[in-house]
C-alpha cells in the first residue's frame, strides 16, 4: 500500500515540475522534443569502446538540471531501478571480453571494462535526458509536439491514455488494497487467495473510470488532436535554444572536448 501511494505521489510530483514556469518549462515543447532525440542519437552513436568521447555528453542533462533547478539527487532516486537493471546487464561484460586494452596503476583494463562503462554511460545519459524532457514538459506538450512531428495519431493518442490509465490503475489499486486492510487488520499481506479476485476487481473498475475519462474527454471536444495552451518564449527564441543544443552536441560527438582539455592541462 505504501508503494503504491508512493508511486503516485512521484507522478503527480513529476508533473507539477513539468507545470512551472521558469525558462526551460515555456520553451516551445517541439524544440525540446527534436534536441532530445538529437542527443539520444549522438549518445548511440558511439563506438562501444569510445569512453572518453561519450563522457562529454554528460554535459547536456547536467546544465538542464542545474540551470532548470532540477534536483539531481532526487532523479537518481527516481532512476534508480533502471540504472539498477542496466547495471546487472553490463556487468558482465568484463567476465566474456577479457582482451588487454591498457593497463593503468598496475590493473589491467580489458575491452569488457571498457564496454560495460561505455553501456553505463549511453544509458545513465539517456535516462537523464529523458527526465529532463518529462520533468519540464507535460505528457500534452510533448503529445502536442510529437504531432507536429508527423507521428500517427493512433500512437499518440495511446500513449497519452496510457499515461493516464496508469494513474487511475495505481489509485485503483491504492483503494483495494486500503479496502482488504481495513477488513483484515492482523495480515502483512494480501493473501495469494485473494489475488485473483481483487486484481479482477481492480480490472474492472479501472475500466469503468477509464470509460469515464475517455467520455469526460470526449464531450470536452477531444478528437485525437492536442493543442498547444500556456505562456511560452517567442518562437524565434525557441528556435534558437534548439540550434544552439543541435550545434553544441554536434561539436561533443565529433571532438573530443574532455580527451583536448586533457592535453592541454597535463
Amino acid at each position: 500500500m505504501a508503494k503504491l501511494g508512493r508511486a503516485i505521489r512521484e507522478i503527480h510530483s513529476l508533473e507539477n515540475l513539468a507545470e512551472r514556469n521558469t525558462f526551460f518549462n515555456r520553451i516551445h515543447p517541439t524544440a525540446k522534443v527534436l534536441v532530445t532525440i538529437w542527443y539520444l542519437i549522438l549518445v548511440m552513436s558511439f563506438g562501444k569502446y569510445d569512453v572518453t568521447g561519450l563522457f562529454g555528453m554528460c554535459l547536456y542533462p547536467l546544465i538542464l538540471m542545474i540551470s532548470g533547478d532540477i534536483s539531481i539527487g532526487q532523479a537518481v532516486r527516481r532512476l534508480k531501478p533502471v540504472l539498477l537493471m542496466v547495471f546487472l546487464i553490463g556487468a558482465a561484460n568484463p567476465f566474456f571480453d577479457r582482451t588487454p586494452v591498457l593497463e593503468a596503476g598496475g590493473i589491467t583494463v580489458t575491452a569488457g571494462m571498457l564496454s560495460m562503462l561505455t553501456l553505463f554511460c549511453k544509458t545513465g545519459f539517456a535516462v537523464f535526458a529523458s527526465y529532463v524532457l518529462i520533468a519540464t514538459t507535460t505528457m500534452e506538450q510533448i503529445c502536442y509536439a510529437l504531432r507536429r512531428l508527423h507521428m500517427p495519431q493512433i500512437l499518440v493518442t495511446v500513449l497519452l491514455l496510457i499515461y493516464r490509465y496508469l494513474v487511475l490503475m495505481l489509485k485503483e489499486a491504492d483503494r483495494i488494497t486500503q479496502a482488504y486492510m481495513l477488513r483484515a487488520p492482523g495480515e502483512k499481506g494480501v493473501k495469494k487467495s485473494a489475488w485473483g479476485p481483487l486484481a479482477g476487481q481492480m480490472l474492472l473498475r479501472s475500466m469503468d473510470r477509464a470509460q469515464r475519462v475517455y467520455e469526460s474527454m470526449t464531450m470536452r471536444g477531444f478528437r485525437g488532436e492536442f493543442f498547444l495552451r500556456g505562456s511560452f518564449i517567442p518562437l524565434r527564441q525557441s528556435v534558437l535554444y534548439g540550434v544552439i543544443w543541435y550545434l553544441v552536441l554536434a561539436v561533443f560527438r565529433l571532438v573530443p572536448v574532455f580527451e583536448l582539455v586533457g592535453r592541454i592541462f597535463i
